[in-house]
């Protein structure tokens, strides 16, 4: 089997498109949550709050028409995400794109809801007017790893994981199973998602958006907490090369982390209510992957969302797996629900974490406002912690039942 290993980062977030920028934004314990004024004008649509990413630039000397004429936002926010990673791991431009060894493994929610909604309209007025030749490229819901394939002439396999939450995740698992298995040197991993009100419709309708708080989004969310009121989407994209450890020595490659175990499955009973035992087997095929006892891990970022019955699975399932001992935190108390970008960007955020020593805090959270059915862990409050530690975890949890759990160990 072979070892994988991050040599490469891109992300464009909430909270900023760097590590120190995130770091000062966590640091800071202040939110990027914002109302969103375009949201008030849906009727009935009860949540109006959001965290979109950060301002970003795109070169004009490749970004033109004609290279961004198929896709649409998150395929956009996908492909600037994977070339900052290139560039971060100094492969943009390599051979390497081109030798059928390199692969991608991306995905997102959905394609991009503006170019659904034309063949919405099309059903709706009996007209295929406004349908044009890239429509469908646009709203494909492999629209982010396509394009991500073509605009950098990638010709290795093209994985993609439509799964919601786990999108991110899950691109970044069956990218390091397809370089530790040999099939692939190096892939291009994780995932993106564009805020869009009918995003923020899927969960209001399941009465799982915050909505208490429209008036103070810096309030909310507010994961683990006894009056959280739900969650709160955010937008944004987040690129890891994976890499082959011996390719990446042989090129002098930078390495972040060793990615060194992977664990998914399905809960096969319901498909919003989270089961769990099957949440912690998750964890527990990670640590088996990795070939890890519990102890040997000091940090768990969370799913987190904020949500009723999610906090309450997670916590117990996580409880069950290490004991009340497992220091937790949950990034979306800053940045929202991300999607099918929190995996990646979760991880990313938990391998800088990991390296800094410094973990960031649950965000309203201290230790007399932890929701009573949440099972006891030692949940990261405050200014946040200082921690020492070669192993962290990072886990996510999707409709549908499909929970998955990444393991990194430091690169020393």
């Amino acid at each position: 089997m072979k070892r994988v290993v991050v040599t490469g980062v891109g992300a464009l977030s909430p909270l900023g498109h760097d590590w120190p920028q995130v770091e000062a934004r966590l640091k800071s314990l202040r939110n990027a949550v914002q109302v969103i004024e375009d949201w008030k004008q849906y009727d009935g649509l009860n949540t109006q709050v959001g965290a979109p990413a950060a301002p970003f630039e795109l070169p004009p000397q490749t970004y033109s028409r004609k290279t961004m004429r198929g896709m649409g936002r998150v395929a956009l926010l996908a492909t600037r995400a994977s070339e900052l990673a290139l560039v971060d791991a100094g492969l943009l431009g390599d051979p390497l794109l081109s030798s059928g060894k390199m692969g991608v493994s991306y995905g997102s929610s959905t394609g991009s809801p503006p170019a659904i909604a034309d063949f919405g309209r099309m059903l709706m007025a009996k007209s295929t007017e406004g349908i044009t030749a890239t429509s469908y490229v646009r709203s494909m819901s492999h629209t982010a790893a396509v394009n991500i394939g073509v605009f950098f002439g990638l010709t290795g396999r093209i994985i993609t994981t439509s799964s919601a939450c786990t999108s991110g995740s899950q691109g970044i698992g069956y990218a390091y199973e397809a370089i530790k298995m040999g099939r692939q040197v190096a892939m291009l991993a994780g995932g993106a998602e564009e805020l869009d009100a009918t995003g923020a419709a899927v969960f209001d309708t399941l009465f799982a958006t915050s909505t208490k708080n429209n008036a103070t989004p810096e309030l909310t969310p507010r994961p683990f907490h006894a009056e959280r009121d739900g969650l709160v989407l955010g937008e944004g994209a987040c690129t890891l090369v994976l890499e082959e450890l011996e390719h990446a020595r042989a090129r002098g490659a930078r390495i972040y982390a060793e990615l060194v175990g992977y664990g998914t499955n399905s809960d096969g009973r319901h498909i919003t209510q989270p089961h769990s035992e099957t949440m912690a087997q998750a964890m527990r095929l990670a640590l088996e992957d990795a070939a890890l006892e519990p102890g040997t891990v000091a940090y768990v970022n969370a799913h987190g969302t904020a949500t009723d019955t999610g906090d309450v699975a997670e916590s117990t399932a996580t409880h069950q797996v290490f004991g009340e001992r497992m220091t937790i935190s949950s990034l979306k108390s800053y940045m929202g629900h991300t999607l099918g970008a929190c995996g990646a960007l979760e991880a990313w955020m938990t391998i800088e974490m990991m390296r800094s020593g410094w973990f960031a805090p649950t965000l309203h959270l201290d230790a007399a406002s932890v929701d009573p059915r949440c099972a006891p862990l030692d949940y990261v409050t405050g200014d946040g912690r200082r921690i020492e530690t070669d192993v962290v975890m990072s886990n996510n949890f999707a409709f549908g039942g499909i929970n998955t759990s990444l393991i990194f160990r430091r690169w020393h």
